[in-house]
């Protein structure tokens, strides 16, 4: 008997071991435990099997922590860890379609680059942001945890956009849930995100978690206390506890060990305060209750919910015995939708019938977010990366756009994007052009040359915007699609060096586009009837060369022997080139000076007053009298000669009060040079950050400077058309008059904004100022001004420059991130420039702070328009000018009434006059002033 017993232990033993060493499918399914950064498979002391990371996730690099955790669990001794750019590294798990997960990311940083630089980076679940990670001590994990109903058949999890250090990752884990838990009338349209989860009267500080709760939820014990979080504990508060069973196979099926603990209220109530996570917001929320103690037949527990200040959630009596049919049952009341405020108070008091204090065993918060729609084009692109799933290209994950684009493509900025570029050159991919291609209606660049395609060219008739196809140096063959010829918007074809045969379209050769077919012995052109082999580049590519070519010796060498004469302007690179409304210079539009005018007023260049990218500036005095500014151009290169251009057909076209007049240029010699109007108190950079007696202390005058500044641009972007995008606002390219009103300047990277759409270009501008969409997008637009200028405002509040290793702490470089965390927090005080005089307004403060937050929004479609934000400069000013508004009303008043007169005031602002008659209306003063359009 002995040993029959015996045997059936190591057989039950053998099986325990068996089933620990299944795969994670087997032994749990619908659990994947992915270890990031670690290098092997293992078993966790609880039973949950983790699995290295490595295929799961393209990219990133393994790290092992430097700081030792508390935890010592083996899938908190490792990270991987991505490079701080702008791109995005996502996870990619397989799920079910229509069935909801929980998703949990860990975060231990434990110094593993060893820099001591805490990181901050974004989390989002596919397309939607889910969190920022903060970390703010080495050896304490951050976890984030959502429950979401998958909508396709996988899942991706992305770190991005890295404000310090590196992104990284320790675990992360998905956990299947069965049946209708925790289903929303919502879900399609939001997930929640956890804000508590809390087991009260648990006997320990340990958290209760699989294989208790057979879905590994992680309820974490009450007894274990942080900052801000579960105070406010009444008085009489008590932990009880059982041993019998409970029945909790409904709703959503806390753990049976969490519902045999719980707290009760001995004097009658029990009162918490939670500290909730990315609140204010809408929010899941439940508790959840089991009668646990044996009350005799003369005893009741009956309650309410009570939440100050929201009576209307106060609940009906709850008698959970009799809510939960019987003792030892699951009872789970709750509001599925409710909003809730950062600091939340809430508590459970007895009626007066009751006997017995208030029962509470557990509770759980989430906050519901909004999903993002992601691009458009997601569908399609997750269709066409399905075919080279093996490629490391094609293991991006997440949405190709959203929150940051697939390396290789590129998106449209508004709220759902469009795929615009492609590129994909010399990736070794075989086989057809992909079908899916030719769906991407928004598709303006192809770039699929340096491959292996063989096969026909697709019809691309659907993408109406193709402006660029390069499929040059493949092996193509048949003919070219007629189709190809009917792109209204097509600019430029490469298909050289395949095996292409037939016809050239007789459309295409009717085009002015850049047509390149050489190398495909096959390809012939009709002409009169008779087909003829040729290789051929489009004329209009040798023409463009022999232009360049030409430019290139007038400006280099045959210039040198002849002056040009007084009616011409050199022009440096074809106008197409330019743009359209960049054409050659008009004369009679543009004064243009002698070299012997310039040379004369500036005494041979002898005063240099400043300097940048395009040259040197020196000062000048007319015959005339007039002071001038004489920009002469050092840089000679193409982009130099461009920029000289641009500004001269920009500015003789352009004139606005809040723009440096432009007076002409002049080209002889060998020199390009552009002349302005002379500011006497040079840029608002030099009166930020000079010397301590030139700094501008009064804060009305930098509001005064910011509106000058605005409706200047504002002009340039609704006053001109096309409008004009500036491209370079920074607070150096400001200038202020003898009298300090401010003028925008410098014009050399300017564009029109064509059709009122992006414009496609490289990328120019100042560090610190440039729009980091612009920058990744490469699609400029007049809301890259708006993120400069929002730049400029912070540092009209500050003082301080946009980059600096010096003034925004340890672990920030820039003006933006720095502002941003201050101002979020309510601390205004952080940011304000030390040197202002005091007296100001802190109301006008804040009304630019928070419009400036707005102009450095990540999105261009999230900024304001420049009109938006000239109201908020202007109601800024407002608000400082109504005591001085105040003090001159009252003495015109008090001067008016003694000499007998009517009242009639003339407001001292921009604001229409104000006439008003105290007798007659019978206002008091203080009365008056608080009438709409004196405050």
């Amino acid at each position: 008997m002995a040993s029959a017993f015996a045997a059936a232990a190591l057989l039950l033993h053998f099986l325990l071991q068996l089933l620990l060493r299944l795969s994670p499918s087997a032994a749990q399914p619908g659990f994947i435990s992915l270890d990031c950064g670690g290098a092997d498979d293992h078993t966790d002391g609880i039973g949950i099997q983790w699995t290295s990371d490595t295929n799961f996730v393209s990219g990133g690099q393994r790290a092992q922590l430097l700081v030792k955790n508390d935890q010592q669990k083996q899938q908190f001794t490792s990270v991987r860890y991505f490079p701080a750019d702008n791109r995005k590294y996502c996870y990619t798990m397989n799920v079910r379609n229509r069935t909801r997960y929980l998703v949990r990311a860990s975060f231990l940083y434990g110094n593993f680059d060893n820099s001591n630089v805490y990181p901050k980076f974004d989390l989002s679940l596919g397309a939607t942001p889910w969190s920022t990670i903060v970390i703010d001590d080495a050896t304490t994990p951050v976890v984030e945890e959502a429950i979401i109903l998958a909508a396709a058949p996988t899942l991706s999890v992305c770190l991005s956009n890295a404000r310090t250090g590196q992104p990284f990752i320790s675990a992360l884990e998905l956990r299947q849930f069965n049946g209708s838990l925790y289903y929303t009338t919502d879900e399609t349209r939001f997930f929640l995100t956890l804000s508590a989860r809390i087991n009260f009267g648990a006997a320990s500080n340990e958290s209760v978690r699989y294989p208790d709760d057979p879905f590994d939820r992680i309820w974490e014990s009450d007894s274990v206390r942080r900052a801000n979080y579960l105070v406010d504990v009444a008085p009489g508060t008590e932990r009880i506890s059982t041993t019998k069973p409970i029945f909790v196979g409904t709703n959503e099926e806390p753990p049976e060990k969490v519902m045999q603990t719980a707290v009760v209220g001995q004097d009658g109530s029990l009162n918490y305060r939670l500290d909730l996570e990315g609140f204010p917001g809408n929010a899941w929320g439940v508790s959840y209750f089991a009668e646990i103690e044996d009350l005799t037949p003369n005893e009741t527990r009956k309650f309410k919910l009570v939440i100050p200040g929201m009576p209307a959630f106060s609940k009906p009596t709850v008698d959970v015995e009799e809510n939960a049919q019987g003792k030892y049952r699951l009872y789970e009341p709750g509001y599925t939708n409710m909003s809730l405020p950062f600091v939340f108070s809430f508590g459970f008091k007895k009626t007066n019938d009751s006997s017995k204090g208030p029962i509470l065993n557990a509770m759980e918060i989430y906050k519901y977010v909004q999903i993002t729609m992601g691009s458009q084009d997601a569908n399609t692109m997750a269709s066409l990366v399905s075919r080279y799933s093996q490629a490391g290209w094609a293991q991006e994950g997440g949405d190709p756009c959203l929150p940051a684009s697939w390396s290789w493509v590129q998106c449209s900025s508004e709220a759902a994007p469009r795929v615009f570029s492609i590129t994909l050159s010399g990736k070794n991919i075989t086989g057809s052009i992909p079908a899916e291609l030719t769906k991407l209606s928004g598709l303006i660049e192809l770039r699929l040359d340096g491959n292996s395609f063989s096969g026909q060219i697709p019809d691309f008739r659907d993408c109406h915007n193709l402006q660029y196809i390069h499929l040059e140096n493949n092996q193509l063959t048949g003919e070219l699609p007629p189709s190809l010829g009917d792109l209204p918007n097509l600019k430029e074809l490469y298909v050289q060096n395949n095996k292409l045969s037939g016809q050239v379209p007789k459309a295409l050769l009717r085009r002015s586009i850049i047509f390149n077919f050489t190398g495909n012995s096959g390809l012939h052109v009709v002409n009169n009837g008779i087909s003829h082999t040729v290789i051929i580049i489009i004329c209009v590519v040798i023409g463009v060369i022999i232009l360049l070519g030409a430019i290139g010796c007038y400006l280099f060498t045959c210039r040198r022997n002849k002056k040009p004469s007084n009616d011409t302007v050199v022009i440096a690179a074809p106008a197409k080139k330019l743009g359209s409304y960049f054409s050659e210079v008009a004369t009679e539009s543009a004064h243009r000076f002698s070299l012997s005018e310039i040379e004369d007023a500036t005494d041979k260049f002898k005063r240099r007053i400043g300097s940048g990218g395009f040259g040197i500036v020196y000062y000048g005095k007319l015959t005339d009298g007039r002071e001038i500014a004489v920009k002469l151009l050092t840089n000679d290169s193409y982009q130099g000669i461009r920029e000289f251009l641009n500004e001269v057909t920009l500015l003789s076209r352009i004139h606005h009060r809040h723009l440096v007049t432009f007076l002409g240029y002049s080209q002889q010699d060998g020199k390009s040079i552009l002349v302005y109007e002379f500011m006497h108190n040079g840029t608002l950079k030099e009166h930020l950050r000079g010397a301590a007696d030139e700094k501008i202390t009064s804060w009305l005058k930098r509001l005064e400077i910011a509106e000058d500044a605005a409706k200047g641009i504002e002009y340039l972007h609704t006053g001109c058309s096309p409008t004009i995008i500036h491209r370079d606002l920074k607070s150096s390219n400001i200038l202020l008059d003898k009298n300090m009103r401010a003028k925008v300047a410098d014009f050399g990277l300017s564009k029109p904004a064509v059709d009122g759409s992006h414009v496609s270009s490289i990328v120019r501008g100042t560090v610190g100022y440039l729009d980091p969409e612009y920058y990744i997008s490469q699609q400029l637009t007049e809301k890259s001004d708006i993120y400069s200028f929002g730049v400029i405002l912070l540092e009209l509040i500050s003082g301080h420059e946009p980059i600096s290793n010096n003034n925004f702490g340890l672990n920030c470089r820039n003006i933006v991130a720095w502002a941003r965390s201050h101002i979020g927090s309510g601390n205004i005080h952080a940011i304000v420039d030390e040197s202002l005089d005091s007296g100001y307004d802190l109301q006008s403060v804040w009304k630019i702070a928070e419009v400036a937050i707005m102009c450095v929004k990540p999105k261009g479609a999230q900024r304001p328009a420049i009109s938006e934000v000239l109201e908020a400069i202007q109601d800024a000013i407002a608000i400082e000018r109504g005591p001085q508004m105040h003090r001159t009303i009252r003495r015109q008043l008090m001067s008016n009434r003694s000499m007998g007169g009517s009242s009639s005031v003339s407001n001292t602002g921009d604001s229409s006059s104000v006439a008003v008659d105290l007798e007659q209306n019978g206002s008091s003063f203080d009365e008056l002033l608080m009438r709409p359009g004196l405050r």
